[in-house]
């Protein structure tokens, strides 16, 4: 088992900043990439941005150039930099991980962003 616990959401004004992060722990050799996820109301849950254990990242359209993902895998953590934070930006983020042997995905529990004035 893999346990996810995410923090750092809360609510900023359009144009504003948050650094979300995740810490792992567990059963954690084998997860091959880490991520953020995010849902808002009604709507289903989409990719954010992505970093596998070597390094190689993938962003969604929508927040490339705004946001940045980053992992500090000695802390078995993985940061989301959002900048340029947008009002459709507006969700609650769920931190993932991917275990590459049993092909499973594990997920946090949610930090909610809301981007307001």
């Amino acid at each position: 088992q893999v346990q996810l616990v995410e923090s750092g959401g809360g609510l900023v004004q359009p144009g504003g900043s948050l650094r979300l992060s995740c810490a792992a722990s567990g059963s954690i050799f084998n997860i091959a990439a880490m991520g953020w996820y995010r849902q808002a109301p009604g709507k289903q849950r989409d990719l954010v941005a992505t970093i596998t254990s070597g390094g190689i990242i993938n962003y969604a359209d929508s927040v490339k150039g705004r946001f940045t993902i980053s992992r500090d895998n000695a802390k078995n953590t993985v940061y989301l930099q959002m900048n340029s934070l947008k009002p459709e930006d507006t969700a609650t983020y769920y931190c993932n991980a991917f275990n590459v042997v049993i092909r499973r995905h594990y997920w946090g529990q949610g930090t909610q962003v809301i981007v307001s004035s």
